[in-house]
């Protein structure tokens, strides 16, 4: 779980999430526990497609879908 606290400050839908969590009332790390969570779900989906994690394409998917979390995404 640690990389994914890591990457709070480096990916930009990240630290959206893990503010959304920690807004909720989360603790830091259930909060980051989520995110870890997260993030698997999205790697997972990059080993399926075959395809490298891009978090352009994935903010633009976000947006498509309607995500909430996509307007938090200061870009």
């Amino acid at each position: 779980m640690e990389w994914a606290a890591q990457t709070i400050p480096r990916s930009s839908w990240a630290g959206a999430y893990y503010r959304q969590q920690r807004a909720k009332g989360s603790s830091h790390h259930i909060a980051v526990r989520a995110l870890a969570f997260k993030w698997i779900r999205v790697l997972y989906r990059c080993w399926q497609t075959r395809t490298p994690y891009n978090e352009t394409d994935y903010l633009n998917v976000l947006r498509k879908r309607g995500s909430l979390l996509a307007g938090k995404v200061g870009t």
